[in-house]
């Protein structure tokens, strides 16, 4: 991180899960209003969420390191690259910008501000598939980091392609599951199958750690994230 003040931190991962909220169910909004065809309405939410990903990692990761996941700034402060504080203060802006970022895609589409999503995400291959798609995040974005690679560009195309490989469309961010319960559009999920998903996440950011940490670690890298 290039400044000493945490407000600009803090407001930088705020707008930038805002930003990539809005984008991810603004585009499954306006795919819904256009095609009936699911195969392409995942397409367009696809790489409507893989562009907007490259963008905001790119001009917010010199601010905060650009996380825009609890996940990844859980995995930051357990490898003690952010302190405890200002972790939970990045997890708080997360979620807070996530949820205003459902609303801000509601009020474009003029839909009603706050819903309740009854689309159904249960089952152990969605929990799997959780586990996978946010074990391959958190992988994606310690090696870039180490090994120095244009980290926008590694999670970008990473997140692209999970939400393909994966029976739950790659979720992998526990403050987007939470702001995607409050709508009940085609990128929703139902408040109750929310805590699978958001458990399964932390189970496999955490297993990335351990494998980065149990073979590559001792590194200086700097905060980068998604």
């Amino acid at each position: 991180m290039k400044t000493s003040s945490s407000l600009p931190i803090l407001i930088a991962e705020f707008l930038g899960t805002l930003l990539l909220v809005t984008a991810v169910v603004g585009s499954g909004i306006m795919v819904q209003q256009l095609t009936q065809d699911v195969a392409l309405a995942l397409l367009a939410n696809t790489i409507a969420t893989g562009a907007t990903l490259y963008v905001l990692i790119s001009i917010f990761g010199p601010i905060s390191g650009a996380h825009f996941n609890p996940v990844v700034t859980l995995v930051f402060a357990v490898r003690k690259e952010i302190a405890v504080p200002l972790a939970l203060g990045f997890i708080a802006a997360q979620i807070a910008g996530g949820a205003l970022g459902t609303i801000l895609a509601h009020a474009m589409f003029d839909q009603a501000l706050v819903q309740v999503s009854s689309n159904v995400r249960a089952g152990v291959s969605q929990g799997l598939s959780e586990v996978v798609a946010t074990f391959g995040l958190v992988l994606t974005i310690l090696l870039s980091v180490r090994f120095k690679n244009n980290v926008a560009i590694a999670v970008g195309l990473y997140i692209t392609a999970a939400y393909w490989f994966t029976a739950s469309t790659s979720f992998a961010n526990p403050a987007v599951a939470i702001a995607r319960t409050l709508t009940d559009t085609f990128s929703g999920i139902r408040p109750f199958d929310a805590p699978l998903f958001i458990a399964c996440q932390i189970l496999g950011a955490l297993l990335a750690w351990a494998l980065v940490a149990g073979l590559w670690g001792g590194d200086d890298a700097a905060e980068e994230g998604a």
